[in-house]
């Protein structure tokens, strides 16, 4: 929504995604940050790790994923990793990030997250990733963009709450 404003009314902000489906398949959802530009482009370096478990009981895995990494880089960070999400009606993708000190002049700014989707993959798993990063720069990240690598949000719910000082 354009009223809310990434600042440093919070120390801390939360992103919710709830059942984030795409248009088409081959989709990884991906996360950018906006660094008081106009592009999401801020400087990152992250780490991925990821397990899964089949549907049919096949397999299951934890696996750290380097290819997913980004060591300075200004690209989108992937959010879903190692398969893509699904597109059957009954498949989506929901997680969790946590953003810290976005309005720091002075830091880095720590972010972290969790998602949980069904991929497209024969036979279908529960993939959960985590990733965990920092944008590099020490301008105020003021916004945050969240979208498909291909093809476009068919449906879901993005939430933003902020989180302040005990």
């Amino acid at each position: 929504s354009s009223d809310v404003v990434l600042d440093s009314t919070y120390p801390i902000y939360k992103f919710e995604f709830i059942n984030i489906h795409p248009s088409g398949a081959g989709s990884e959802f991906q996360v950018g940050f906006r660094d008081g530009g106009t592009d999401y482009d801020a400087t990152k370096t992250t780490t991925a790790f990821y397990s899964y478990h089949a549907e049919n009981d096949s397999a299951t895995t934890f696996t750290y994923n380097s290819s997913e990494d980004l060591a300075q880089s200004t690209a989108f960070q992937n959010l879903t990793v190692a398969s893509q999400i699904g597109i059957d009606n009954d498949e989506s993708a929901s997680g969790q990030m946590y953003l810290f000190n976005p309005s720091s002049t002075t830091f880095v700014k720590h972010f972290m997250s969790e998602t949980n989707y069904a991929s497209n993959d024969d036979p279908p798993f529960s993939m959960n990733c985590y990733i965990a990063g920092y944008c590099n720069v020490t301008a105020a990240i003021d916004a945050v963009q969240f979208k498909l690598d291909t093809n476009n949000i068919q449906s879901g719910t993005i939430k933003l709450y902020g989180i302040k000082d005990s």
